[in-house]
């Protein structure tokens, strides 16, 4: 059995990047030859290192979607395989493998989902999957299609809740791009929660980096004098060290973004918050996008919407380390229904069926 893999996104190595490189790693160890269509075959020592995933029975093999190819010899090429999942980036491709799955992560509209040309090309799809339910009602109603909900795999047998510090931590790529993290309102509001005489806390943001970015020396500006820390592409074992030590997990994307014009500016689904769950790390996170789906307010976490909410549910925590025991061991028990395992499950059923 022969399985093909592709995603535009591959060397950012995030969210996305997680989930595919997942169902690569699920799909060989149940006998798939597996090939991610990818030119940079360096990427591999990448994401192993950044995201803890081992894919030695995986190949990389030349890219046949970027730049674009010829259609006949694209039919030639994925003809070949049993199965191919394809990340969407909002287009929709041309596939001719026996079974095809289009994933979306992001919850596109207005990208023209009806025309025509997509109508045709869905023909050989055999199911598309959405992340969460945010993106499926934006995707279903883009593209006219009936999408299956399979939420993103966290490996939460990986995350430990460790001796607790006074860290309050966030996880994200630092960019300025479609996808801000939004790190400098979590800057801002820990240094007026620092300035109200909190003491012997710290702020650590965490997040992948390019090698140029003049966001992160912004923010290295604005922390000078601050007990923050920001720590750019470090190893997915220290990563786990400070969820487990963290006492509670950060969340700002989306903030100050219409939700319904630009939902893509949301966070689609929040593999960070369930990574932070699962090491009883509790989350205060922003009410917007599919966090939501992730926390239920004041029963594992806390849901918010402006600064001052963010501020005064964080003093709330900090000043009771009763209720702040009790969000943790619910979050750890909740962060259980986002299971690699399940994720697994439901991937092994959609390619059962004939």
């Amino acid at each position: 059995m022969k399985a093909g893999i592709y995603d535009p996104y591959l060397n950012i190595l995030g969210g996305g990047e997680r989930y595919v490189m997942t169902l690569a790693k699920y799909l060989s160890q149940k006998g798939y030859e597996v090939d991610i269509f990818w030119n940079d075959k360096a990427i591999k020592s990448k994401i192993e290192k950044q995201l803890g995933i081992s894919l030695n029975r995986v190949n990389f093999v030349e890219d046949i979607f970027y730049p674009r190819r010829n259609l006949l010899e694209r039919w030639k090429i994925t003809r070949k395989y049993d199965v191919i999942f394809y990340l969407s980036d909002g287009s929709i491709p041309f596939l001719f493998g026996k079974r095809n799955y289009l994933l979306f992560l992001v919850p596109f509209i207005n990208v023209q989902g009806h025309g025509l040309l997509n109508r045709v090309k869905l023909i050989k799809i055999n199911r598309v999957i959405s992340i969460s339910k945010f993106t499926k009602k934006l995707i279903d109603k883009e593209y006219g299609v009936e999408s299956e909900i399979i939420y993103p795999p966290v490996s939460i047998e990986d995350f430990k809740s460790l001796k607790k510090k006074n860290i309050i931590l966030s996880v994200g790529r630092f960019t300025k791009a479609l996808h801000n993290k939004r790190q400098d309102i979590l800057i801002e509001t820990f240094q007026r929660v620092v300035k109200g005489d909190l003491k012997n806390w710290e702020l650590i943001l965490i997040g992948g980096v390019e090698e140029k970015n003049d966001y992160v020396s912004k923010l290295r500006e604005k922390i000078t004098g601050y007990p923050i820390k920001i720590l750019t592409n470090i190893s997915y074992e220290r990563l786990r060290k400070y969820y487990g030590e963290s006492k509670i997990y950060w969340h700002a994307t989306g903030f100050g973004e219409d939700e319904i014009k630009h939902p893509e500016k949301m966070e689609h689904f929040g593999i960070t918050v369930v990574e932070a769950m699962a090491a009883g790390c509790v989350p205060i996170v922003i009410s917007q996008g599919g966090i939501p789906e992730i926390v239920t307010d004041k029963i594992n976490g806390f849901l918010w919407k402006t600064k001052d909410q963010l501020k005064e549910l964080s003093l709330q925590l900090i000043k009771s380390e009763n209720l702040r025991q009790k969000l943790a061991g619910q979050a750890i028990k909740d962060s259980q229904g986002f299971s690699e395992k399940i994720f697994c499950q439901k991937i092994s059923k959609l390619v059962a069926v004939q």
